[in-house]
């Protein structure tokens, strides 16, 4: 039956819709960019899941294989048994009747038109369709066709290099004796060129995650080395987002110039709109040319000559570059900060006799459980389980890169997944089959895209929950999924000995996938030489990751990363745990202002709500208290609250209010400092 292949078709679509709900926003992408971006997502999830279905389902061919083999007439030698002396046949010999069909059986051709569909879509959007609507997004042309023309020429060279790529392995293989060109051996060639450039990126990014992984689950395990290490991220980030501040204070700056010297019956007027449109109502850079205008009195000669549709289209550009660098940087300032925070509070609760769990803000992120299984589990055995999960994951990345290592040798089988699977194959353990192959892909998933979002050269992309991830970040996680997902399936079928193009065995079965694949017979030194004996240059960058030789290679050229006790990873903890102390203070004054206006707000509305007394002579008289009690609260009426979370870009649209000598000065002046 296909019972089982459709219930995993239908929730991988739900896994893809819960996460691209959870990390998007419908609401404000486009509906283009989700669609395609959902679509990417779920071919790449049906292949992490269906793939062991298939490695099942292959193995109870190959008993069958097996069975049909013996039946045929190829007689085995007789075996003594060593108990009881009688002559018998060896038990491993397959029978039709002991070829016990799995739960999880799919018939014949299914898997194969499922795996074409998924794999050329997947194809499709990884080279050409996400590729240019992750140009699209971010060209500053008006139009289209002006959009459309300004992706494809970003991606000149992302494809020039691949046509070249492409005409080098078409003429290597035209030069072939005896081999002719068709619709098939291009199709082969495609497919090699795309398999490879995904394992190339796969070997470097396994390199890092399959020792970062582990690590980084031991180190979460220890709370001081956790909360140094959001010190330092705190530091670094400070800055990147005071540079991204102010650029995009000065790319509205030049919003606000434009503003000034293009009228509403000029031509390009329609262009500033859209450009205007893309810019947060809180900056105030809308409908605030005429003040920028006054400041620029040159502007009134030019009336808009100086602007034209080139210059709108670069500043466009820059407006959208510099909101996406600003709306990164605040979001995961705010993700590191609560972070950073939690922490703290585990700090401070784990010296706490009373053993139950006090947040510094009790109305941030509630649990609902109670306040001593949170202390608990927060401060005793969320530490030893993340180390306990460190060491498992430390074995598991230990088995990989031997199995890497050692995939290639044919006989005897040294790769412990390929071990495994053949003791599972022979004794029918399909599902233990299933499960070793699910956890397998899905922890080499995790390591490699680990390391596209951990790595500090990469950290333009970034996915956040809460909606709070943009579109380009989005579009690049298809695309990702879409170029590393089959390479590592075949990487992961190599390992447990299913491609017969690293094995060479006789009387082996395919599976549905790597039919689909196909093999890279054409090329041999592509087939016999990169796509086998590259993959052991896990090891080495392995080793390289562990001794940290590429932190210290960019500490030594300026790239400030985290030595331990470097001197300046040292000063930038310090400056990171003052920054957090900052922080806190701010959110504390927020919520002291939010509480103090509560009981105004509601006074107020009470007030409103009681019915108006008739006047009679001589009631107007007040007594003393009576009279300072109704002046004070119309004075506190009159106040404005004091809002502390404002934008502060906004400091150049108001004037501050004049500090005189005699007055008192502010409260809270220095509490930052």
């Amino acid at each position: 039956t296909v019972g089982p292949l459709v219930s995993e078709i239908c929730f991988t679509f739900v896994l893809a819709a819960f996460l691209l709900h959870r990390y998007g926003n419908f609401a404000q992408h486009h509906l283009l960019v989700t669609v395609s971006v959902f679509v990417a997502w779920y071919f790449s999830f049906i292949i992490i899941f269906i793939l062991p279905l298939d490695v099942s389902t292959t193995a109870f061919r190959q008993c069958l294989h097996d069975s049909e083999s013996h039946s045929s007439g190829h007689h085995l030698p007789w075996v003594e048994n060593d108990t009881t002396g009688n002559i018998t046949v060896p038990p491993a010999t397959p029978s039709p009747d002991g070829c016990h069909q799995p739960w999880s059986f799919v018939p014949e051709g299914v898997l194969q038109s499922l795996w074409r569909v998924v794999y050329w879509t997947s194809q499709a959007l990884t080279w050409i369709i996400l590729p240019l609507m992750q140009s699209y997004s971010t060209a500053g042309e008006f139009t289209v066709m002006g959009k459309l023309k300004r992706a494809l020429i970003e991606n000149a060279i992302y494809y020039g290099s691949y046509l070249l790529i492409f005409g080098i392995l078409l003429v290597y293989v035209a030069l072939q004796p005896g081999i002719s060109l068709d619709a098939g051996k291009l199709k082969v060639i495609c497919i090699t060129a795309s398999n490879t450039w995904g394992l190339f990126l796969l070997v470097l990014l396994l390199g890092y995650g399959l020792v970062e992984v582990p690590r980084s689950c031991w180190n979460a395990g220890h709370r001081g080395h956790s909360l140094r290490y959001a010190y330092f991220k705190a530091s670094k980030l400070s800055l990147e987002k005071s540079e991204a501040q102010d650029k995009l204070d000065d790319v509205l700056e030049e919003v606000q110039l434009a503003a000034g010297s293009v009228t509403h019956q000029h031509p390009l007027r329609k262009h500033l709109e859209v450009i205007l449109s893309k810019v947060p109502s809180s900056t105030g850079a809308k409908g605030n040319g005429r003040g920028r205008h006054r400041a620029h009195p040159e502007i009134d000669a030019l009336s808009g000559a100086a602007v034209t549709e080139k210059s709108l289209v670069r500043l466009h550009q820059q407006v959208i570059r510099a909101l996406q660098q600003h709306g990164r940087t605040q979001c995961q300032w705010t993700t590191l900060v609560e972070k950073a925070l939690a922490l703290e509070d585990v700090a401070r609760n784990e010296e706490s006799p009373e053993r139950r769990f006090r947040r510094s803000a009790p109305h941030d992120h509630p649990t609902g459980c109670a306040p001593t299984l949170e202390w608990y589990w927060r401060c005793c055995v969320r530490g030893w389980s993340l180390r306990i999960l460190g060491a498992v994951l430390a074995l598991l990345s230990a088995a990989l890169v031997w199995s890497e290592m050692t995939f290639f040798v044919r006989q005897p089988i040294l790769t412990l997944f390929g071990v495994f699977h053949r003791s599972a194959e022979s004794s029918h353990d399909y599902v233990a089959i299933e499960l070793m192959s699910i956890v397998t892909i899905g922890y080499l998933c995790v390591c490699a895209y680990y390391t596209v979002f951990r790595v500090r050269v990469l950290n333009y992309y970034y996915l956040a929950p809460q909606h709070q991830t943009d579109e380009y970040s989005l579009i690049f996680s298809g695309m990702l999924l879409c170029r590393l997902t089959p390479p590592m399936c075949l990487n992961f079928l190599g390992l447990i000995h299913l491609d017969t193009h690293v094995t060479s065995e006789a009387g082996r079965m395919e599976t549905a996938y790597t039919e689909i694949m196909g093999h890279m017979d054409v090329i041999s030194i592509i087939a016999n030489g990169f796509n086998i004996y590259f993959p052991m240059l896990i090891c080495v960058l392995c080793l390289a990751t562990y001794l940290h030789v590429g932190s210290r290679l960019l500490h030594w050229f300026g790239f400030e990363q985290f030595l331990g006790d470097d001197d300046m990873t040292v000063d930038l903890v310090n400056e990171g745990r003052d920054l957090i102390k900052r922080e806190r203070g701010r959110r504390q004054r927020v919520a002291l202002g939010e509480s103090r206006r509560r009981p105004q707000a509601r006074s107020a509305t009470a007030r409103q709500d009681e019915p108006a007394l008739p006047t009679q002579p001589g009631s107007g008289t007040m007594t003393r208290s009576g009279s300072e009690e109704s002046a004070r609260t119309e004075l506190l009426r009159g106040v404005e609250p004091l809002d502390y979370t404002e934008p502060s870009w906004e400091r150049y649209q108001r004037p501050e209010p004049a500090w005189h000598r005699g007055e008192q000065p502010p409260r809270g002046l220095f509490d930052d400092v």
